[in-house]
């Protein structure tokens, strides 16, 4: 049999093997991207990415990078990454020359990405790489980039909107018509009955009249 010392040694290891499980059992990194984005030859366009973790972040342990790979079976290239003394730095003698620079905030857990004189070459796939430990889970989103000529055209409502008003307007005139003639004709019933009214009342009682002179001797 063993001792009361011996089983409270068990039990605090086993509470010690608890709470490290629950400990390093901590894994709510997700990384937050479009699936894809529409860019327009020449133009300038925000790669967005932020992420949420468990913990804080830490410069010394923390870790991410951008790659970029034209399709879902070639190569990823490393563009850009984070260094714990400079903060994100673009990688030397890449595809995208200087054309890439750092948006994000790294406070707010935000790693965004401006691409500036968007290329038709640019069409691929950007991947938004995190690692923030003790967070046991590697972050990862990845966002396809479309480069097009030109965007489709916004449909302009300001015709439908006048139409709409102008339609509305001669409906609201129509009925604002039509109630002026409804009380119109009501009126002229009115009247109608009233006269009449007084009509037949002046024959009653002009009959009246006669009657009583008739009577008279």
């Amino acid at each position: 049999m063993s001792s009361p010392a011996q089983e409270r040694r068990c039990v605090g290891r086993m509470v010690s093997a608890l709470l490290l499980l629950l400990l390093s059992g901590c894994s709510c990194m997700d990384v937050i991207v479009p699936n894809s984005i529409n860019a327009v030859n020449g133009s300038t366009v925000k790669i967005p990415c932020t992420f949420t973790s468990c913990y804080k972040m830490d410069v010394t342990k923390f870790s991410m990078n951008w790659t970029y790979k034209e399709t879902s079976n070639d190569t990823e290239e490393t563009f850009m990454s984070f260094n714990k003394k400079r903060g994100m730095v673009p990688a030397r003698f890449t595809r995208f020359g200087d054309r890439v620079t750092f948006a994000g905030n790294l406070d707010k857990n935000d790693v965004s990405i401006i691409l500036s004189d968007v290329q038709l070459d640019d069409v691929g796939i950007y991947n938004c790489n995190v690692i923030n430990p003790p967070d046991r889970i590697h972050g990862y989103g990845a966002i396809q980039l479309n480069v097009v000529t030109e965007l489709p055209p916004i449909r302009d409502s300001t015709i439908a909107v006048v139409i709409g008003a102008s339609v509305g307007g001669a409906l609201a005139l129509l009925i604002l018509s039509m109630v002026v003639v409804k009380c119109l004709r009501r009126h002229r019933t009115q009247e109608l009955i009233s006269e009449e009214k007084m009509e037949e009342e002046g024959k009653l009682e002009a009959e009246g009249v006669a009657e009583e002179e008739t009577k008279q001797p």
